[in-house]
């Protein structure tokens, strides 16, 4: 699958997730195997108010590469200012411009709803395209979409919207199997991922319940999709990518031990810090770092104690003690 300058051999990618697809979640990702990755999503408005925080989210780290910055809002016009602005920033030392930009047109979340913003997008194909058409006048790199099955149940226009989309000039649409109703309740729709894949002549990702390299497999298989976007499989589970390669591969795959959990926990809330500073960092990493061990003794015990927690220190105590609680020295 070939997007702008990058070969990527199966596809798959951290899906972007506010809130969690931070910097540090970048990397990790990457580093066990995702082939690229997505920034959390930035109000195409903020971006022309030069708002801060948001040029933050959008910073990119070379060892994250390649990361797709993902902007939201309505207007075309802005939305291509924004995407202009963001890819002309001179990169500072150790940070990249984006690879692609993409277009949310799936957050379901009522205050981006309410505002015609996210997965509201999807009640104006016309509008898709339009968005779509400008923003890749003015943009050097990929112009990429992510959206969902529909609006609601009676409104399952996920075809509709990406040949919208794909005739506006996107290079790749990644479909959530879900309504926005349904936020994530129930199972995704893989059919309508299937539709859509043969509907257009773009790459298409499938998104939506891939924890393992199993359900990885099924994905594919049920879809056709060109690759695979893991999402909420990968909060506490960068591992999750290596399975999936090894499960795309043919290859065996061995599970990470609780010591490996626990280091690259840290890693991550090292990397945060790194990004955020201590007190920050702690506070944003607090769900992330207790997703690591839900499957082992103790751990809502654990997450009640990092909730609390105010430091790395505090936190690599507690892990320490938790390692020990299950049987492992770390």
């Amino acid at each position: 699958m070939k997007l702008g300058n990058y070969e990527f051999k199966y596809g798959l990618s951290l899906a972007p997730m506010a809130g969690y697809t931070d910097s540090a979640m970048r990397t990790l990702a990457k580093r066990y195997g995702a082939e690229f990755s997505t920034t959390e999503m930035v109000s195409a408005k903020a971006v022309t108010f030069g708002d801060a925080k948001t040029f933050s989210l959008a910073a990119i780290r070379e060892e994250e590469g390649p990361v797709a910055v993902q902007i939201f809002g309505s207007e075309p016009d802005v939305m291509a200012h924004a995407a202009e602005i963001l890819l002309a920033r001179e990169p500072n030392e150790g940070f990249v411009r984006p690879f692609a930009v993409d277009i949310n047109m799936g957050c379901p979340v009522n205050k981006i709803f309410k505002n015609g913003e996210g997965s509201a997008l999807m009640r104006d194909p016309e509008l898709i395209r339009k968005i779509v058409l400008t923003v890749r006048g003015t943009s050097p790199v990929p112009v990429t979409v992510k959206l969902r099955a529909g609006i609601d149940g009676e409104n399952r226009n996920a075809v509709e919207c990406a040949m919208a989309a794909e005739d506006g000039g996107a290079s790749l649409i990644t479909v959530h199997g879900r309504t926005r109703v349904e936020f994530y309740s129930g199972r995704a729709d893989r059919e309508i991922i299937k539709n859509v894949k043969k509907s257009v002549h773009i790459p298409v990702i499938a998104n939506g319940d891939v924890t393992s390299g199993e359900e990885a497999l099924a994905m594919l298989r049920e879809t056709g999709a060109d690759g695979i976007a893991v999402g909420r499989g990968a909060v506490g589970n960068p591992f999750v990518f290596a399975e999936i390669r090894a499960a795309i591969f043919g290859e065996s795959y061995t599970p990470p031990s609780l010591g490996e959990r626990i280091d690259t926990a840290l890693e991550q809330l090292r990397l945060s810090v790194r990004e955020k500073g201590e007190r920050v960092a702690v506070v944003e990493a607090r769900k992330q770092i207790a997703a690591y061990f839900t499957s082992f003794r103790g751990a809502s015990a654990l997450r009640a104690s990092i909730n609390r927690a105010e430091s790395s220190e505090e936190v690599k105590t507690l892990l320490s003690y938790f390692a020990k609680a299950n049987g492992e020295n770390s």
